[in-house]
């Protein structure tokens, strides 16, 4: 099984350390591509209007100056030999779920996988981001193997794509494993905070605050928040289905 590992932390990540371990553990040809630099927030854009600078580090280690859209594309069609049978997208710093995985550039690698035709896979580690501790990837490096192994050998369909969440514990303390959907926060979790430098000139970041609880029972929300990873299967598809037939009533 080929695998082809990309992120959106970069190159140097050690979250993109940790999962090629775990791609190890599942097969002996595993190549990486990943982007230079820290791309998080990203979602699935492309480099269009600056070239794509190669960086190769060894036979299969390469950085790319680009998105990790960019990096699936550059090593599907020009760096691996043949197309890989999985892409692993990973493993991010903290999690993404709900609303979230509309901006991630973790989540937005696997969906690139997807649209070419390949099982794909986007991994995040959940931590706790308002204390100053760093992820714990040993959960994701414990479970994960056996988790993957089975996601592999599931039948999903075509333009479909898996979200891997592991929780902010220790790896003896995860309680299992449940199938979740996208969850939806009470409310919006970014706002403005304005500053000043130091010739008195305004800037701004935006920045996360707390959302609430989820609004749906079984999100991956919740199943992050107890203790278990979280499996959501998405698709490329944003078809509103539900909507098409009673908005084509409206038109008519």
């Amino acid at each position: 099984m080929r695998i082809l590992i990309t992120n959106d932390d970069g190159i140097h990540s050690p979250g993109l350390d940790a999962l090629e371990r775990i791609a190890r553990s599942l097969s002996d040809d595993v190549w990486v591509v990943a982007p230079e630099t820290d791309q998080s927030g990203v979602a699935h854009s492309l480099t269009l209007n600056d070239p794509l600078r190669l960086r190769q580090i060894d036979d299969r280690h390469f950085a790319v100056k680009g998105t990790p859209t960019d990096c699936v594309i550059m090593g599907v069609r020009n760096i691996l030999p043949g197309l890989p049978d999985l892409v692993l997208s990973g493993i991010n710093r903290g999690q993404n779920l709900a609303e979230d995985v509309t901006y991630s550039g973790t989540v937005a690698g696997a969906m690139e996988g997807a649209i070419l035709g390949i099982r794909s896979i986007a991994v995040s580690q959940a931590y706790s981001w308002n204390t100053k501790a760093e992820p714990d990837y040993r959960t994701s490096e414990v479970h994960a193997p056996e988790l993957f192994k089975k996601l592999v050998n599931f039948d999903l369909p075509p333009y479909s794509l898996l979200n891997v969440n592991f929780p902010a514990c220790k790896a003896e303390d995860v309680k299992g494993v449940k199938v979740t959907v996208q969850g939806h926060h009470e409310q919006s979790g970014l706002y403005i905070e304005e500053r000043t430098d130091g010739r008195g000139h305004p800037y701004y970041w935006l920045r996360f605050q707390d959302r609430g609880k989820s609004v749906l029972d079984n999100s991956d929300l919740h199943a992050i928040a107890d203790g278990y990873v979280s499996v959501s299967p998405l698709r490329i598809d944003l078809t509103a289905h539900d909507l098409v037939e009673h908005l084509s009533g409206a038109l008519r």
